[in-house]
Order: structure tokens, then sequence, then C-alpha cells
């Protein structure tokens, strides 16, 4: 390593506090012999942009960028940005570096060319091999290096691609190598991740610091994603068209960001399930019955798209989709099949393709790469394999026979390189052989310190209506190693914003449209039956989590509240734990459980399956199944929750401790609630949150009433019933002579003006389902207004004084039948789900 003895200043007017931290950075920076650096030039002087940079950044106290900073990383935390190792089943919060990665206008400008050149090859390449073949037969590719790829689809020879691209975004990763140039080490053509990713990063750190944001003139992401929906919606065969991002799910790797890019461009983030083939065309599954979609933005790999011609054990395709891109009854983009670009095999032959199909050299190299399909290529291969690193020429095992990236031979063991050897002689076109390339580093911040980290940068190119446009920028990943060849977000990496800075200043930017012929919308659009059927259990995940606290909340108060200390002991302790064990907190053996161990468990219990840890959790599953249709505050406030829930304490909390807890909980519920409330749009998603609530709000109602309201339930039976029901204050004010069972009864399950009762509820329900659309325009009700209206009118009719214990349960077992009503009528689910009516029309 190479230390820097002298400091600089970036000019004379710094402060003595700043100064002295710049010459502190610079002279403790290390550098790596002969691996070329951001902040330092060849000549070992610091770069002028680095400088006016850090310059600005000593400026900042030390405590001012710890807040600074944390405010940003408390942003990641409270708005779950998050990222899933493969094989992992928790997500981890996203990990980002306090500093950028700097790029100069004459750097970035070299960079922008190569990868559009690239881009354009690539594109050309598809277009051949997925065409004529002309490559192939003419000799110019061999044929076992393009068939041998498990990414070469050959159901899709032949198919012209709708729209008239195979590629609509492309990404290379970058690095500087030892000449200063910038080298390719690696193409991504099957579909590209990282992306909104890079979004979250600029937004992070540009509230982190917002003046030296502006000062360095940064050029804004907002045009690229601008030309990626043109570009996406250009290609589909009908004005304005519905386009959808095709994730795996909610344990893919990249949801978050799958999520993210979705809310961001306003596409309709679906699943497999969420979608079906009919007729040529591919349409999604809606409340309103299927509705077409025009365009797939997959980010599932090609071959899972479809179990009908491709892989028939995936679930998470469409059966019949590669049929319908023949037929052009919709665009998927990238194309499948596209993922061949990343076979390493094709890496050596592309100087000479860029030549045969652009007429042009390649104005960005890759990493020199040699096939071993080739007897030549594997010959010289073998005689240098301790100077070359061994790389699986597809998607395939490495030469220890685990990874699938590039090794040194000498890193193996013995065994491991015997095994090699004998694979390599028995499959040698499954092997490459590469230059081993050490990444070029930039400046990252670590405990007050500037140090050297190994780096890759990923850049993205775009078709558009204006033809290939360049993100300028991308997505940066930092290594805590200091000599990696390859760097994912699971080995020891950390993300970096890339901040390309223009000559001149650069005008603010947005994906809001200026124009006046843009047509006014009030309805966001058709409601996803996946989407409605999480919104529906997230309300009731969220109400069963309430009402779980307010009985904890009740033992917890009984110790404590001289005026309820009935309600520690006798018969109305002993219901409230039967209502604990009907809800699956309590066991039935724990009737002489104490009742705050009670009601800790009750709260606290990631083992139990109806405690209120349990039940947030699932509500956080859930909601981030459809993150793009929740607001940040929303989420924030969900986690927030969850992570309250799961701190860990070291002694068991008092009643006063557990009482406290439980106050919070419900304090972050009733936020919750009010953000639906008057933050949500009323459209039909919100009704079907709303509804997951009011069932389950009237299906504990009536087990509470059930409970505490029959005609032996005494005064504090009833006291506790109107405390759970939140309908201390209204009773008293409503009723002087005190506590009785009718009054009681009809508050609690009769009174319409009630929110909390379950008259009420029905009414909501009533409210909503009338609200939704039907299938048929035929004037006959479905099944859940045929069961509400008569449930509405019942409740609606009936007298406290002739409403017993067994009414109540015949209302709780009909909102249970509605429950599943409604689930039948509009959360289709499963790849053959179909509705059991005919649909209507196919909009």
């Amino acid at each position: 390593m190479a230390e820097r003895s002298t400091a600089v200043r970036r000019r004379e007017d710094l402060d003595a506090e700043a100064a002295a931290r710049l010459s502190g950075w610079l002279r403790g920076y290390r550098t790596f012999q002969g691996i070329p650096d951001e902040l330092f030039d060849s000549m070992g002087r610091p770069r002028d942009h680095w400088m006016q940079f850090l310059g600005d950044f000593a400026e900042y106290p030390d405590r001012e960028f710890d807040s600074r900073f944390s405010l940003a990383t408390r942003h990641i935390r409270d708005t779950g940005v998050t990222y899933r190792v493969y094989g992992e089943e928790t997500e981890r919060s996203w990990p980002l570096n306090p500093l950028p990665l700097l790029l100069s206008q004459s750097d970035w400008t070299q960079i922008a060319a190569g990868v559009e050149q690239r881009a354009n090859l690539m594109e050309a390449v598809l277009r051949d091999l997925y065409g004529d073949a002309g490559l192939l037969s003419e000799g110019a590719l061999p044929a076992a290096a393009v068939t041998g790829s498990p990414d070469f689809l050959r159901a899709m020879r032949g198919i012209k691609p709708p729209g008239g691209r195979y590629l609509q975004i492309y990404a290379a990763d970058i690095g500087r190598g030892p000449d200063g140039r910038w080298w390719v080490l690696d193409d991504r053509a099957q579909a590209p991740s990282g992306a909104g990713y890079a979004l979250e990063n600029r937004l992070v750190l540009a509230r982190a610091y917002p003046n030296l944001y502006n000062a360095m003139n940064v050029q804004r992401l907002a045009p690229f994603f601008d030309g990626l929906r043109k570009g996406l919606a250009s290609t589909a065969g009908r004005a304005d068209p519905r386009i959808c991002l095709m994730t795996p799910g909610p344990f893919s790797e990249t949801y978050f960001e799958q999520a993210h890019l979705a809310r961001y461009l306003g596409f309709l983030l679906v699943e497999g399930d969420d979608l079906v083939v009919r007729d040529g065309r591919v349409y999604i599954r809606t409340i309103a019955g299927l509705k077409r979609a025009d365009v797939l933005w997959r980010r599932v790999d090609a071959d899972f798209i479809d179990p009908l011609e491709l892989n028939a054990s995936s679930h998470l395709g469409v059966p019949g989709l590669v049929e319908a891109i023949r037929g052009g009854g919709v665009t998927v983009l990238n194309m499948p099949g596209a993922g061949l670009l990343e076979s390493k095999a094709l890496l050596g032959f592309l100087p000479k393709l860029c030549r045969r199909l652009l007429s042009e050299d390649l104005k960005m190299p890759n990493v020199a790469t040699w096939w071993c399909g080739q007897a030549t290529e594997r010959e010289w291969v073998q005689s240098r394999l301790d100077s070359l690193a061994i790389a699986p020429a597809f998607d395939g095992m490495g030469p220890d026979g685990v990874t699938t990236r590039a090794r040194v031979i000498g890193d193996l063991t013995a065994s491991e390189r015997d095994a090699f050897m004998r694979r390599l002689e028995e499959r040698p076109g499954d092997f490459v052989g590469q230059e081993v390339v050490r990444l070029s580093t930039t400046p990252v911040l670590h405990e007050g310190r500037l140090e050297a980290a190994p780096f890759v940068l990923r850049v993205y190119a775009t078709a558009t209506p204006d033809g290939m446009k360049i993100m300028p920028g991308g997505f940066c990943r930092t290594s805590d190693r200091p000599d990696v060849r390859a760097i994912s977000m699971s080995d020891h990496a950390r993300s970096a914003d890339v901040w390309v800075l223009s000559d001149e200043p650069v005008a603010p930017i947005s994906l809001m449209a200026n124009r006046d012929d843009v047509a006014v919308r009030r309805i966001l659009g058709h409601l996803p039956s996946r989407a409605a059927d999480n919104l529906f259990w997230l309300g009731r995940y969220l109400e069963r989590a309430e009402a779980t606290l307010r009985l904890a909340r009740s033992l917890c108060t009984s110790l404590m509240d001289a005026d309820a200390a009935l309600h520690s002991t006798g018969e109305t302790l002993g219901k409230l734990q039967e209502l604990l064990v009907a809800w699956d907190v309590l066991d039935e053996d724990s009737s002489d459980l104490r009742a705050v161990d009670a009601a800790r468990k009750a709260l606290f219990d990631r083992d139990t399956f109806g405690s209120v840890v349990r039940l947030v959790r699932a509500a956080r599953r859930t909601a981030s199944s459809m993150r793009e249709r929740l607001s940040p505050d929303f989420w924030t406030l969900l986690v927030s929750l969850e992570n309250r829930l799961n701190e860990p304490t070291q002694d068991p909390l008092s009643e006063a401790g557990v009482l406290q807890q439980a106050e919070t909980a419900l304090q972050i519920l009733a936020a919750l609630s009010g953000l639906a409330q008057e933050n949500m749009n009323r459209g039909v998603g919100w009704r079907f949150l709303d509804m997951g609530r009011r069932i389950e709000r009237g299906v504990n109602t009536c087990r509470l009433a059930r409970t505490l309201a029959a005609e032996e339930a005494t005064l504090d039976d009833l006291d506790l019933l109107l405390d759970l029901a939140d309908s201390q204050i209204t009773y008293r004010a409503r009723y002087l002579v005190g506590v009785a069972l009718r009054p009681v009864r009809d508050m609690v399950m009769l009174d319409p003006f009630n929110t909390r009762s379950a008259a009420f509820q029905v009414v909501a329900l009533k409210t909503h389902l009338a609200a939704l659309p039907s299938l048929l325009d035929d004037g006959i009700l479905e099944a859940p207004n045929r069961i509400v209206l008569p449930l509405a009118t019942q409740l609606e009719t009936a007298e406290a004084g002739d409403f017993d214990v067994e009414d109540m349960g015949g209302v709780e077992r009909t909102l249970l039948t509605l429950s599943g009503a409604i689930a039948d009528r509009y959360f289709l689910q499963g790849a053959n789900a179909v509705p059991t009516t005919k649909l209507a029309a196919l909009a």
C-alpha cells in the first residue's frame, strides 16, 4: 500500500477545524499498489471533483455529520428498505455508504458511449440468434457456446418480439482497469436488478446532503426512468396501455426494489397467479373480472415464466404465456431468452461480433476471456491455470463445484483442484478462463477515516422512442474486503449512490407530466384479486391484534385499578382467560396462570399463534406483498410496532410495564387506522382493507358479548364488556342508572351509531359491498350481498330484550360465512382459478 504523506487543501478559506479534518483524511488514505483509485489519479494527485466534495464535506461538524447520516439511515430503517440474501427467510436492512461515488463529466461520457454501444450490440446478437442464426451458420459463433447455455430458449426461436425489441433494459457491471480505462466485468440482460435501489440511494443521500448535492451539479435520474416508462409504453399495441411489473413475489431477493419501482413508475405489480391467458392474450385477475395486460416488465427468470412450455415445476409463471408472446398478444420485456447474453462463453467473441454486426470496434472492452469449448483456447487456459481465474461458462457450478463465481485455481484446496481438473477434462465447454482482474477503489468513510474500497458499478441502458438512454449514475457496490473480483450484496458489500457531475448547473426534473392533454382520472384502476385479498387480511390481522391488546390491557388494569379489582379474580378473570384460549393466545391448561403472566404472553410470546407479536408480524408480511399500495408513513408505523414488540427485555415486565407496552401498541394501531381513514384514497382497495377490519371487529364483538353478556352476566362482566368495546364513556353519558344487561347488549350489538357495535360493522359492510363492481350487469345480487342484506335487516329490526346469546352466535356465524363468500367472489388464487360465472367484458 502507498501512504499519502502530504495534505492537500481544497481552498484557503477553510476554517482551521475543516482544514485539519480534510488533511487528516488525505494523509491517512492508503491506495493499493498498481490499482487505480477514484480519489487520486495515476500521478498521485487528488482529483478536483473529489477535493471539491471533500472540502465541503469537511465543513460539517462531527456531530452534524453524524446526525445528517443517522437521519438518512433512519429513513432506510423506517421505510423498510431491505434486501434478501438467497436462501434466507429474513430480510436485511439496506447497507448504504455515507459517501457517493463521484464521476466526472469526461469519465461519464466514455462510460455512456461504451454501455450504449454494448446494449445495441446485445440487441443485434439476440435478433440474429433467435432469428435466422447467421452467426452460427457462418461460423462466427460456435453452436455449443449458445445452445450449451440453459438460458437459450429453443421455444423462442423464430418469435418476433411484440414491440420490436428483445432488450428493453440492459445493464453492464464495470470497473476501472489497471490502465485507468473502464472495463466490462459482466453483462446483465435476463432481468437486471438494482435500478430501484439506485433510486432509493439517491433519495437518501440527497436528503442527507442537500446543499452538497445541488452545489456539485449532480445529474438527475428522473429522465432515465421517464424514458424507461415511455419505452415500455411504446411497445404495446394500443394507446394508454396497462403495464405490469411481473415479480417472483415477496420472497424475491429484491422485492423491495420491485415494489418501489412499480410505485414510482405507476405500474401494476403482479405475480404469476395474478395473470391468466385467454384466447392468446394475457389478463389480470381483478375484482371486476379479467382486465387485459399489454406489457409485462418481467423480473422472473425466463425459464420460470411458463410451466407449459418451459420449466414444468415453476409456480411463478403463467401457463400459456409463451404462446401469447408468439401470437403477439402481450409484450414481455426483456424478451425471454435474453439471459443467454450473460453467459461468459460469449465474452471472448464480442470484439469480433461488434465489428461484424455494428461495423465498429468495442468502445469498452470486457475482461479477457477464453472459452474452453475450443481446443486451442482450452490448451492455452490449461497451460496457465495458476495465473487465470476459472469461471462457469454458463449458469452452473464454478471450479470448486459449489459457488457460481470465478475462482483462482491457487485458492482451491487439493481435493477441489483435483475435482475441477476431472470436470474440466470431461466437460471443457462448461468453463472459461479469465484474466484475473482486481477491482479499482473508491473512498468510503469508516469510523471517521477515509479508506479505499474495491467497487463494481452497474450502469443501465434503456430503449426509448427517442433512442437509447443511459442512466446518469447507477448501482454501485463496495466491498469491505480489500481483494475481490465479484461483489454481491451477500458478500460483505455495501451500496453507494453514484453522482455524475455536470459541468453546467442541472435543472430540477421529475416524472410529473408538464402537458395540457393529460386526461383527468379519479379512479386508480382495477384492483387485482391478490391485492384485494392482502388488504382484506391486513385489516383482519390489525383488528385482531387490537382486540387482543384490549384483553391484555384489561388483565393489567384489573390488577392496578381499585374500581376494576374484581376483574382479577373469580368468574370474570376466568372468562377473560377463556377468550384468550379461544383466540389461541393461551393454552387450555393455563387456568392457573397469573393475570400479568397471561398478559405478557398475549403480547410477546412469539411461539403462540394468537399473540399480538405474531399477529403484527403476519400483518407486516401481508403488507410487504403490496408495498406499492401503502404509504411510507403506514409502513413506518407498522414496522415500528413490530420492532417494539420484538424488543427483548432482560427482566420480565411488571404489570405497569406490560400495560405501558399495550397502551403504546394501541396508540400505534390507532394511528394506522387514522392513516387508512384519512390518507388512503377511498377506492376499492380501501374498501377491502376496511371490510377486513369490520368483519373481524364484528366477529370479535359477538364473541365478547356471548361471553360477557349472557343471562347470568355479573355487573363486573358487563363493565368489562364496555371496556373491551371502548363504549364506557358513551354508556355512562347515555344511562345514569348504572350498568344493566339490556342497554349493554343494545349498545354493543344493535346500536347503529356506536362505531364498535356489531350493527355498525354490518351497515359499513353493506355499504362497501354495494359499491363494489359486479361481474354481470343482470340486476341479480351476488352472494356477499345476499348474505349481508338479511343480516343488516335483522340487526336493524331486533330489540335488545329479545336478542339473546343464540342470536349473537348467529350473527357471528353469518359474518364468518360472509367472509368466505367475499373470498370466493373476489380472491381468485392459483394458476387455474377462474370465476364461476362467465365474465362480461374483457376490457
